[in-house]
């Protein structure tokens, strides 16, 4: 007796997945990423430029990733570094894979204090003067 078995190539759920997103630096990131097919799908992590994932516990960084698995991505205590672009990419061995891409924006103040010059390298402005 033979059996036939159906399979379903990866879907991304968008009404189930986050889109682009903006937090204070410092603050906490959760990134969704749902997908569907049959075999279930896996889901990675990756940076759009190649760059490593900070994996943090309490504040402290546990681990650098060149990607991240699971349909949540938690980034904790996040800073500017982490700022760029995220691929979300679901794979189940049925072809095509697919990806989203969510762009995650860091929101951080300038500093405060009145030393004009402080404020000026922390813009990273660089005057040129001619004469």
């Amino acid at each position: 007796m033979a059996f036939l078995e159906v399979v379903i190539p990866p879907d991304i759920i968008y009404e189930e997945t986050s889109g682009d997103m903006m937090v204070p630096e410092g603050g906490s990131a959760k990134l969704v990423c749902k997908a569907r097919g049959y075999p279930k799908p896996k889901v990675v992590w990756r940076r759009e430029d190649s760059g490593e994932i900070m994996v943090r516990a309490n504040g402290v960084t546990k681990a650098r990733r060149a990607q991240v698995e699971g349909e949540m991505l938690t980034l904790n205590k996040v800073t500017r570094s982490e700022m760029g672009a995220y691929l979300c990419i679901a794979a189940n061995g049925v072809p095509p894979s697919v990806s989203k891409r969510m762009m995650l924006h860091v929101h951080y103040n300038m500093p405060t204090d009145s030393n004009c010059m402080e404020r000026l390298l922390c813009m990273n402005i660089i005057f040129t003067f001619s004469f």
